[in-house]
């Protein structure tokens, strides 16, 4: 139970680092004695490391993790493939930063009712049923997928994103994980050259190319690997999980004790 985790009140700027780092595969992945040594790691310098979840998941869905097991309380989230972006208060609550979600409403506006309009009965994809506002997500199958889904929802002036040949993301024209996170660096006044980056599937890409310091943990999506071969900045990792996380932090050199 992790209800009552308590971190001190620190602005992100005074810590010596910041993770922003993916969930599922990534911060999520390892076996149990890895991710329970890592949160404790965290936990225990929590003064010193800030934490921002850069993720495909809902806030709902971090709410109740981060309530319920020992995975620590992020400061931020950027949550549903970048669409939005929030604050995470002392109750666990994601609490959207209105002025940095602006655009991302502005950019999405109806799209809801002309994406189904034009993937409905689509070979090879499962609408999911999880309501998010600024994005609809679909489980993908290869064997069947139509290409021209594709075609299709950027004729409606939105991206498409697929990551690990199973998910389709339609998300707003120019919205994802790495222009929503550079926002909130920005915003928070955080020195990009002291946040690790950490990832791995094609969706984690346009974070992982910002030129910040990053890695993509061992076990990436072999797509992902190809695109980040020969960049300096980015370190592919042999650990899986939240092994490969700390060990980008040392290849880094982004902590002292």
């Amino acid at each position: 139970m992790n209800s009552r985790e308590h971190f001190p009140s620190r602005p992100l700027t005074d810590c010596q680092f910041v993770l922003a780092t993916d969930l599922d595969g990534t911060f999520l992945g390892g076996d149990d004695t890895e991710r329970d040594a890592f949160y404790t790691w965290i936990t225990t310098h929590r003064d010193k490391i800030g934490l921002i979840f850069v993720t495909g998941r809902d806030p709902e869905f971090i709410t109740d993790m981060t309530r319920t097991t020992a995975v620590p309380r992020p400061d931020y989230v950027v949550g549903d493939v970048g669409t939005t972006i929030a604050a995470v208060s002392d109750d666990h609550s994601i609490e959207p930063i209105e002025s940095l979600e602006g655009e991302i409403a502005q950019l999405w506006g109806d799209a809801h009712a002309r994406v189904k309009a034009v993937l409905t009965d689509a070979p090879g994809l499962t609408l999911q049923q999880t309501p998010f506002r600024y994005r609809m997500s679909f489980d993908l199958d290869p064997a069947t997928f139509d290409a021209g889904a594709i075609d299709r929802v950027q004729d409606l002036g939105l991206d498409v994103l697929i990551s690990d040949n199973r998910f389709f993301d339609v998300l707003p024209r120019g919205i994802s994980k790495g222009p929503s996170l550079k926002r909130l660096l920005a915003h928070l006044g955080l020195r990009e050259d002291r946040t690790l980056v950490a990832g791995d599937t094609l969706n984690d890409l346009s974070m992982l190319a910002l030129g910040l310091p990053a890695v993509a943990v061992g076990g990436s999506e072999p797509a992902l690997i190809e695109k980040l071969r020969g960049r300096p900045h980015v370190h592919l990792a042999d650990g899986i999980g939240v092994s490969g996380i700390a060990e980008a932090i040392d290849h880094h050199r982004l902590f002292t004790a």
